[in-house]
């Protein structure tokens, strides 16, 4: 059961599952739980209050975690003008109201108050009879004047006001503002406008209190005072200093409150209800434990839940189950590999909702209002679709998109749930190689897998597609069908002959027709006698079309040449000598990172990059078992990408797969393929500074919307009296322009959601436009994000 059920498919029975690429010595026994990585903090939250907050359902992209949709409608935008007429005009009216009631014009306005007090306070005609009174007075009319300002400053929006007017034109305006609110409000106090002062210092027994009676009174100012200071740090754009905003931990992360784990509820799902309601009380009970000791984390709560969905699946595990969690706990139903956690995080994620945090959507009017200021998540739902992501180099693709992706990935594969294949040139940032489980890197005599060159595939047409797909797919004018047909002529009868494919320098010398490899293969096929006719058929066929009008061999003789080099010696082996990874793998929760030589033999990557999605598309559509998600990663897509392999692309959603392509610019696409490949994802990424050109691609995919536009007419006055005359003329005089009056027009136009030219110039660094739609088919219109990461 330590495999729980899921990874026993047929590659594992016959021993092709890869192992990891440094495998660590065996341990004496089971650790209770894993490292921690070097950067975790030492004091985290518990698993309890992670596995207790709220996950509501919400729109494709919503950092589920704790999240609380937004409530309401966007008001309507005021302008400045009309800002600072109602910010002055509910200050007037507020200082009006406040005068009255202080002044005692407002009749019965102190009857509350006598209705809350005792009856021996007051005099008969309404006075206080002694400082108690008093102090009652004082303290209601502060009360009195704090609803007043709290009323009056939400009718007037003071605080709309005074970001607009005031901290919109810098941090020294900002602070300027600040420190003349501080400084009125400071007046108010001091000059005994508000009885704040004697209602501190007016009634305590200072002469009493000895030598107490400084720090009481010191102790008086600061609860007098600091209320303005705080007004003061508030106004001037301090916040309370907060953790950074990806900061990675092993431990997951808080909960919005600790009672639960203190008192929690008979639903609480660290308690395990579903293992309880089972019967299986005591496999809960050391579940719960091992929550409780800290020995268990998130990976470990996820790969439970995963091992017990695949029990209620089928019945029959469920007795391995147990025994598995009584006998090791948290450790219970481990990966192959033996590991519980990846040894570095580099982005926050949520193994409950399966989500990885990207970032933030920008609180402007760019983006839908109950978007604006959540955070942006990825999970498989919307990976399902693809994701395809344009922007130049420098704009992070790699550190804010591929690796968090990947990261998530590779966590949910030790949690039972994915695959992942991660692509990429040497030297790419794509985590550490303890994070892997096969780390392939061609071209490295020091790597411990090789590239499986035919996918695992055992029926030479299929294999030969494969192989005319990645050659010469990309090559115009040469037909990828007749280059595969070429290709199967000679895949067959060498694996009828010899058991195997042949390796790179074999098949390139049946390509050009090397007349000492070919009798040697005809010898081997002879030998069988008649039963071998149709393969000589074939390589009859294939001597016969050699050098013919529109041959393709010529052509994938070369291609081929690209990996007959000395740097590739010992790759791509079919003797059995080797450790190839292969494709086929995709049924089993693995991890694999594949190193592409692009410094020295940048057509050769190329043209392995174009075989693994080959052969990825035609591995994930072939499982059996299609439970896992499988993914598919590349840090760079140029010249990847090919017609067949765009329409594989597509299908991926309905095989529960995804790939993430990221390009530089458009232009490393074909033209014929640029429109068709934006249609082929469903998630689209562009950075910022893309180009107007790619930026015009966008803009088509997204589509137009429709807006309300408000048009502006202004028109000349023409007064007829002599007075208004005059009054229109010193007017004129004295703003230097003509009495107008304004004409507004509102009307609904269709525009496009992002145009060409606000992709290239409006979206500031370290932000992305970003559009999702899901694998059910719920769409999240393009969003601005600023990516994680980001100040």
């Amino acid at each position: 059961m330590d495999t729980e059920g899921m990874y026993d498919g047929r590659a594992t029975q016959r021993g092709h599952v890869p192992r990891p690429a440094t495998p660590p010595p065996a341990p004496p026994h089971v650790p209770h739980a894993p490292p921690k990585p070097v950067h975790a903090p030492a004091v985290g939250p518990t698993l309890v209050e992670w596995a207790t907050v709220p996950r509501p359902q919400a729109e494709p992209g919503v950092w589920r975690f704790g999240y609380q949709p937004r409530k309401g409608e966007e008001a309507e935008a005021a302008t400045d003008r009309s800002l600072l007429i109602g910010a002055v005009i509910s200050f007037l009216a507020c200082v009006l109201l406040w005068s009255l009631l202080t002044n005692n014009y407002i009749p019965y306005d102190d009857v509350p108050l006598k209705l809350f007090t005792p009856r021996d306070w007051w005099e008969l005609g309404g006075g206080a009879v002694d400082h108690r009174g008093t102090a009652a007075l004082q303290a209601y009319e502060l009360l009195l004047t704090a609803a007043l300002v709290f009323w009056f400053s939400r009718l007037g929006s003071w605080g709309l006001a005074f970001e607009r007017l005031v901290s919109a034109r810098g941090t020294g305006a900002r602070v300027a503002g600040a420190a003349a609110v501080t400084l009125f409000v400071t007046m108010l106090i001091a000059t005994n406008t508000l009885p704040a002062d004697p209602l501190f210092f007016s009634h305590f027994p200072y002469g009493e209190m000895g030598s107490v009676a400084r720090l009481a009174a010191n102790l008086m100012y600061v609860v007098l005072y600091g209320p303005v200071v705080y007004l003061f740090l508030q106004l001037a754009g301090w916040r309370r200093p907060r953790g950074r905003f990806a900061q990675p931990a092993t431990a997951p992360e808080a909960a919005p409150s600790g009672s639960t784990a203190q008192h929690p509820p008979a639903d609480d799902p660290s308690r395990w209800p579903q293992l309880r309601g089972a019967g299986l009380g005591e496999v809960a009970d050391r579940l719960e434990g091992e929550a409780g000791g800290g020995r268990m984390n998130d990976v470990d709560y996820a790969r439970i839940r995963r091992a017990w969905d695949s029990v209620r699946v089928d019945p029959s595990r469920m007795r391995a189950f147990a025994d598995s969690v009584r006998d090791k706990g948290a450790g219970a139903c481990v990966h192959p590999s033996g590991d519980r956690d990846l040894p570095v995080r580099a982005a926050r994620h949520d193994l409950l909702a399966r989500q990885v945090l990207l970032g933030t959507v920008e609180d402007g009017v760019r983006n839908p209002y109950a978007r604006r200021g959540t955070s942006l998540a990825l999970d498989p739902d919307v990976l399902g679709t693809s994701l395809l992501a344009v922007g130049p180099s420098g704009t992070g693709k790699t550190q804010r998109l591929v690796r968090p992706v990947v990261e998530s990935l590779a966590l949910q594969a030790l949690a039972g749930q994915a695959a992942v294949v991660a692509v990429g040139a040497a030297g790419a940032q794509l985590g550490p190689d303890a994070a892997y489980d096969v780390v392939v890197r061609i071209g490295d005599p020091g790597s411990v897998y090789d590239l499986d060159l035919y996918g695992g595939a055992t029926d030479p047409d299929e294999a030969a597609t494969l192989l005319a797909e990645a050659f010469v797919g990309d090559v115009p004018g040469i037909d990828v069908r007749r280059a595969a047909t070429a290709l199967a002529q000679l895949l067959g009868p060498f694996r009828t002959a010899y058991g195997r494919f042949p390796a790179v320098p074999e098949l390139r010398e049946l390509l050009d027709q090397v007349p000492a490899a070919f009798d040697a293969l005809r010898r081997e096929l002879a030998a069988d006698g008649a039963a071998q006719h149709t393969m000589l058929r074939e390589l009859d066929a294939r001597t016969r079309q050699h050098g013919a009008h529109g041959d393709p061999g010529p052509a994938l003789a070369d291609r081929v040449a690209l990996l007959d080099r000395p740097a590739f010696a010992g790759f791509f082996d079919t003797t059995g000598q080797g450790r190839p990874f292969s494709l086929r793998a995709l049924e089993h929760p693995i991890r694999v990172r594949v190193d592409l030589p692009e410094r020295g033999h940048a057509d050769a990557s190329r043209m392995l990059a174009r075989l693994l999605l080959a052969q990825f598309n035609a591995a994930a559509a072939a499982r059996a078992d299609r439970s896992l998600f499988a993914f598919l990663a590349f840090d760079d897509a140029s010249h990847t990408l090919t017609p067949e392999t765009v329409r594989g692309v597509q299908r991926l959603r309905s095989a529960h797969a995804g790939v993430l392509l990221t390009l530089r610019t458009l232009d490393d696409v074909p033209e014929p393929l640029r429109t068709p490949l934006l249609g082929a994802v469903g998630c689209r990424m562009a950075f910022s500074g893309v180009t107007t050109w790619d930026g015009k691609r966008f803009a088509e995919a997204w589509g137009t919307e429709w807006v309300e536009t408000r048009d502006v007419t202004h028109r000349t006055v023409f007064a007829d009296q002599p007075l208004t005359r005059a009054i229109h003329a010193f007017r004129k005089l004295v703003t230097g322009k003509a009495v107008t009056t304004d004409a507004v027009t509102v009307r609904q136009v269709e525009r496009e959601r992002w145009s060409a030219s606000d992709l290239a110039h409006a979206v500031p660094p370290g932000h992305a436009v970003l559009s999702l739609t899901s694998v059910q088919g719920e769409r999240a219109a393009p969003l601005l994000v600023r990516l994680a990461g980001t100040a």
